[in-house]
């Protein structure tokens, strides 16, 4: 079908690794939106969430088949926004690279550091040039109303973090692990740019709720909790109540008369929208 706000969104909903389905099928739509950028990461479900008119897109596809680094950043914000989305709840496993970041606590990080390569990091490669403000890529006032969401489900999280996003699929070597904690960083993630960035282009609010499963390459004590596939695929896994709990309090946190924070040119925007979609 051809992307539209006829849908009536207002918030979309992009689960990361173990969290591919949440909304509640026999009363939900699934749709199949064509971008610009080519295929999102798989259907949208649109259905009800925490009283809210919601989209959910499962980061990695159903069955979790694409990779970090081949995910079509572009495609799955651009699918949200064309529905007319105002804001987007994001979740992620990640690694914890302090020990306040320990292993079965969320997080809800407000800056990064990118050290992706080669990913496809804005709407905008020309001859409409824009250049994004990005001091606060996590908007702070979806992550003030998360937070005070989440507390109150009796949750110990971090309200502040700064995530390492690596490039992916693997994980971090030791001498790697030790660096990113000299930068001051408390978490790593392969997805979350640029994913924050491209929403804010569009002029969409984004926050994401962070799992920690592991403490990377291990911590500064030794190898209590490294990282391990299955390590990670099995807390996640265990986490899975928590997550969608937190996740439903976060969509229901968002006030009704949000409004995104502006960037970049109205008109750049609608622009990109506009764009006719690539059909296979």
């Amino acid at each position: 079908m051809t992307a539209t706000a006829a849908h009536g969104v207002e918030i979309g909903v992009i689960g990361g690794s173990g969290l591919y389905a949440l909304l509640d099928h026999d009363e939900a739509q699934v749709v199949d939106i064509a971008t610009p950028y080519g295929p999102p990461s798989g259907p949208l479900t649109i259905g009800e969430l925490a009283g809210r008119r919601v989209a959910f897109l499962s980061r990695h596809g159903a069955g979790h088949v694409i990779p970090p680094h081949r995910l079509n950043f572009r495609a799955n914000v651009w699918a949200l926004a064309s529905l007319g989305v105002r804001a987007i709840v994001t979740s992620a496993a990640v690694g914890g690279l302090v020990p306040e970041a320990r292993p079965g606590r969320f997080a809800l990080p407000d800056q990064f550091i990118d050290r992706t390569w080669g990913r496809h990091d804005t709407f905008f490669d020309g001859p409409s040039v824009q250049h994004l403000a990005a001091a606060d890529p996590f908007d702070p006032e979806l992550r003030r109303h998360a937070a005070s969401a989440v507390a109150a489900l009796g949750e110990d999280l971090m309200t502040e973090a700064t995530t390492v996003v690596i490039q992916g699929p693997r994980f971090s070597t030791r001498a790697e692990s030790r660096l990113f904690r000299s930068w001051g960083a408390h978490l790593v993630n392969m997805t979350q740019y640029p994913e924050v960035v491209l929403a804010a282009e569009l002029g969409v609010g984004l926050v994401n709720l962070s799992f920690v499963t592991d403490t990377d390459a291990g911590d500064a004590a030794g190898e209590a909790d490294a990282v391990d596939p299955q390590l990670v695929l099995d807390r996640m896994a265990a986490a899975e109540p928590r997550i969608r709990a937190a996740i439903t309090a976060m969509v229901g946190a968002v006030p009704d008369d949000y409004t995104a924070r502006q960037f970049v040119d109205p008109a750049a925007v609608a622009a990109v929208l506009a764009q006719a979609p690539v059909v296979a």
